[in-house]
């Protein structure tokens, strides 16, 4: 039991760590109304591990933080990557391809709302939902597919952690 949680932490910290690392290196195009958020691939974590649900929102909270964001942006984008990761965790029995799909819905409809009534960002919601959009499908569908694909072969060995 006692090496259960701490696996679980080691993996929710690596996770955010990892994150937060990304989206520093990053940061250019990880904030604003066209982005895309590198770090938002680990959001497939997931399918592999429980403990990516909360390492991505600590992360996801984190890098908001060190990248000078608002308090609504730090609380509700962070709310977005949690509400993401823990909708990709209950789909981690059915198909792949369908793991990036919530963090992608989860983002593309709340972030914009944040970018207009946080940032005051003066473009019409339903068009940054398009490019926040793209740039979730770019993040968590192409790149964190890829990952997927990259880490399906080891990820018994790099995820001992079982629920």
């Amino acid at each position: 039991m006692k090496n259960k949680n701490v696996n679980f932490l080691t993996q929710a910290a690596m996770i955010a760590a990892i994150y937060v690392v990304l989206t520093y290196l990053f940061a250019p195009f990880s904030f604003g109304e066209i982005q895309v958020r590198i770090s938002e691939a680990l959001t497939i974590l997931p399918l592999f591990t429980p403990a990516a649900v909360p390492g991505l929102f600590i992360g996801c909270l984190i890098g908001n933080i060190l990248g000078g964001a608002i308090l609504p942006d730090i609380v509700f984008g962070s709310t977005a990557t949690l509400i993401g990761a823990a909708l990709t965790y209950c789909l981690r029995e059915q198909k792949p391809i369908w793991g990036p799909l919530p963090p992608i819905a989860a983002n593309t409809i709340i972030v914009p709302f944040v970018l207009r009534f946080g940032y005051g960002i003066n473009l019409p919601i339903p068009f940054m939902m398009l490019t926040v959009g793209i740039g979730e499908v770019i993040s968590c569908g192409i790149l964190g597919m890829i990952l997927y694909t990259a880490l399906s072969r080891y990820h018994r060995m790099l995820f001992k952690y079982q629920a």
